[in-house]
């Protein structure tokens, strides 16, 4: 039997004997449950941790764990004042929510913005953390903006165009994103977004009290022309884009479209903010280099993040802006957090700067490969007209559209229904989506189950 399972019968053993019993009473020493369950002392610790942290149980040191004091029952108390006192609510939390749901037990996930766990680097980020933990120094204040050493990093991956001391630690990419728009905008604003978007770039928009305004894309990224038509119309000095296999479509914006896209944020005297989220994550062949990279005038903000490509837990991104924009940028992450944990940025470039890093990556390519090979051959064989006809050459998602007259919503919760967790279209577009469709994420299975997720929603779109 695993630890995890071994772990949880102490738990449960030790918590009915905790429930049971009156507070102050000791209980079962370490080595009696050990000899009790035949489980290791370092297995006991753990039970008795969630026993504390649940707030059944407490230890006292040297003598052992015992029944902790019951806690009294909270008085009911009338707290509707609080309903006038707060106001209107602000947008954006609905959004989150369910971007960031877990799949039910049993349900196949073809949803998620996260790797699987077998996916995931945890041994290696978690020996660079227990080596940085065991460093003094790393406790310590270091500069607001973040390590030096990582911010280096993250400059030199961009290609040029930025420095070191343009860039600034964050706390994950959503972090960044609500400093950015907070910081070069102000409530009522004007902000463009491809369409459809990142439904969490959308989310941070709604929340800073920003119009959004979509821009149409297509297979090639954003359309210029009509970009240069949002700008004249709507005065907007910023567009959130992500030109590289864009979420949730999947597009990379074109090479010819880069130079115009490029121009026609010059001319109109705004902002690109870049969300590099996916520079990680390519599949085939060899991603163009970041907009940033070619930018002498300083129009457009750099995000890069990490936790996409590597775990969850990694919440380390970047921002990189030039000139005023990157001052009020870092004064923002300063107002925000004041900086981000040493440890973890230590951590960090430990792992970034060690051989577990690009051994990861040639992993990864692999891994996602044949995940997004196993589903789109699951959809050939159960939902051909779902197939789409451009397949993205990186990233987590295929962007598949539904037939006529069947509504996305319903679908998703048919699909549940099934045992198969997908995500409706309607929520990625700022205004009337053009169609429905359904966001699949082939990183949050294996392939040897796709086959069986599609036939689930081939199941529920039958229904």
């Amino acid at each position: 039997m695993n630890d995890g399972s071994a772990a949880d019968r102490v738990v449960e053993h030790l918590g009915g004997l905790a429930a049971a019993a009156a507070p102050g009473t000791r209980l079962p020493s370490v080595r009696a449950l050990t000899a009790h369950h035949r489980v290791s002392p370092v297995t006991v610790a753990e039970a008795t941790r969630r026993l504390v942290a649940q707030g059944l149980v407490e230890t006292r040191s040297g003598r052992g764990a015992f029944v902790a004091p019951r806690r009294s029952a909270r008085p009911e108390e009338d707290l509707s004042w609080q309903t006038v006192a707060l106001g209107h609510r602000r947008g954006g939390e609905d959004e989150m929510q369910a971007l960031l749901a877990l799949s039910p037990e049993g349900a196949i996930p073809l949803s998620g913005g996260y790797l699987a766990p077998d996916l995931q680097p945890a041994a290696a980020l978690g020996a660079a953390l227990a080596r940085a933990a065991r460093q003094p120094a790393a406790w310590q204040r270091g500069p607001v903006q973040g390590r030096a050493d990582l911010r280096a990093w993250f400059a030199r991956e961009v290609g040029g165009g930025l420095s070191a001391e343009d860039m600034v630690i964050c706390p994950g990419g959503q972090a960044a994103l609500s400093s950015t728009f907070r910081a070069l905008t102000v409530p009522g604003d004007t902000l463009l977004v491809e369409s459809p978007t990142y439904l969490g770039a959308l989310a941070t928009a709604h929340a800073a009290g920003l119009r959004v305004v979509p821009v149409p894309a297509d297979a090639d990224g954003v359309r210029p022309d009509q970009l240069a038509a949002a700008f004249t119309r709507t005065g907007a000095r910023l567009f959130y884009c992500q030109p590289l296999y864009a979420n949730p479509h999947g597009a990379t914006l074109a090479a010819d479209r880069r130079t115009r896209v490029a121009a026609v944020v010059r001319e109109a005297g705004a902002f690109l903010v870049e969300d590099d989220y996916a520079r990680d994550l390519t599949i085939d062949g060899e991603a163009p280099p970041p907009l940033a990279a070619d930018d002498p005038a300083g129009h457009v903000v750099y995000l890069r993040s990490l936790t996409k490509s590597a775990a969850p837990g990694l919440r380390i991104a970047a921002l990189g802006a030039r000139g005023p924009a990157g001052a009020r940028l870092r004064a923002a992450r300063l107002l925000d957090d004041l900086f981000v944990a040493g440890p973890l940025q230590q951590a960090t470039l430990e792992f970034l700067t060690a051989p577990a890093w690009e051994r990861h990556r040639r992993t990864l390519r692999r891994e996602l490969r044949a995940r997004r090979e196993a589903l789109l051959a699951a959809l050939d064989r159960h939902l051909p007209s779902l197939v789409p006809p451009g397949v993205p050459r990186g990233g987590l998602h295929l962007w598949v559209r539904l037939p006529d007259g069947v509504d996305d919503v319903a679908l998703t919760s048919a699909a549940a229904a099934e045992g198969v967790t997908v995500f409706p279209g309607r929520p990625w577009y700022a205004a009337e989506p053009p169609a429905a469709h359904l966001r699949l994420t082939y990183a949050a299975a294996p392939p040897q189950r796709m086959d069986e997720a599609v036939r689930r929603l081939a199941a529920a779109l039958a229904r």
